[in-house]
């Protein structure tokens, strides 16, 4: 029965083909490169052959935290095949938050980059009688974790100033950050939403959750999105995709009116005729000057 030291080279062989040559590679070159203590390992610079085997390398990448997983895709493209499998990323996106899950697909790969608690959000679905004041005071409590101030400010009686002096600077505090988050420039936009996304500084609350990946077309962000009741409402998601869609539709007639110098409703005529299609909407309006201006010349 061999020692440890056995079993441990009888492993590298099964990585290492050319182990006992590495290992005579590396006696040799070992006093030279003895003194540079910045030596990194990598394909380029290492006998390693298991550096290069993209089974190996799962195992590695899976146990790197997001920062380091997008280093690793630059090293060359067996390193970027693997780091950008979407597996591995989703993994370690959720992992510093021990996340249950994340469902959906970003609209770029870049998401993944980003793990900070500021790319997480709270949906708040929009009642009558909300606003922005009001849900910066209910979820303040969450925010910042100011509980056992409020509460003993209220339970001593006598300090009624100083709670409300605290409940107003929280309130303050997150109304900026609530609006900052959903791109509003007044309280009034409230009024013209279904819901708001509130921003989440307590991790805690992350803890085991399902993040739902969603672009807020009022907000003009991608963000992970947690659901404190139930999960995203279907209604409200295909609402919010036909706001996104019509303000697209909105910006291309806009554009068209500029560029062809006619009114709002010609500009939906050649655009509908032409099926959406902007360049067509233009190749019609022309093709009709010209006709008009050969029918006027004869």
């Amino acid at each position: 029965m061999g020692c440890c030291g056995d079993e441990e080279e009888e492993f590298l062989k099964h990585l290492m083909p050319n182990f006992s040559e590495t290992l005579t590679l590396g006696s040799t070159s070992q006093a030279s490169t003895s003194g540079d203590s910045d030596a990194v390992i990598s394909p380029m610079n290492s006998h390693f052959s298991a550096l290069t085997c993209q089974d190996v390398l799962r195992g590695i990448f899976e146990r790197l935290p997001v920062a380091d997983l997008a280093r690793a895709s630059c090293v060359c493209r067996v390193w970027n095949l693997v780091a950008s499998d979407r597996g591995i990323q989703v993994r370690a996106f959720r992992a510093p938050w021990k996340l249950k899950d994340v469902v959906g697909i970003p609209s770029s790969g870049s998401f993944w980059r980003d793990n900070s608690l500021g790319k997480f959000a709270i949906s708040h679905r929009l009642v009558r009688g909300d606003s922005v004041a009001s849900l910066a005071v209910k979820y303040s409590v969450q925010i910042n974790g100011h509980t056992t101030l409020l509460w003993v400010s209220l339970y001593l009686g006598g300090l009624l100033h100083a709670f409300k002096f605290d409940l107003g600077f929280l309130a303050s505090y997150t109304v900026m950050d609530i609006k900052r988050l959903n791109n509003m420039m007044s309280d009034h936009g409230i009024y013209s939403r279904e819901r708001l996304l509130i921003p989440v500084s307590k991790p805690d609350i992350l803890i085991n959750a399902i993040c739902y990946i969603e672009l807020d077309s009022y907000a003009k962000r991608e963000v992970a999105v947690l659901y404190l009741e139930g999960g995203p409402d279907k209604k409200l998601n295909s609402l919010l995709n036909k706001v996104s869609s019509e303000q697209g539709r909105r910006r291309v007639i806009e554009s068209l009116k500029r560029s062809m110098q006619i009114d709002d409703g010609t500009a939906q005529y050649y655009l509908s005729i032409s099926n959406g299609d902007p360049r067509a909407a233009i190749s019609e309006f022309s093709e009709d000057l010209r006709w008009e201006r050969h029918a006027g010349l004869s």
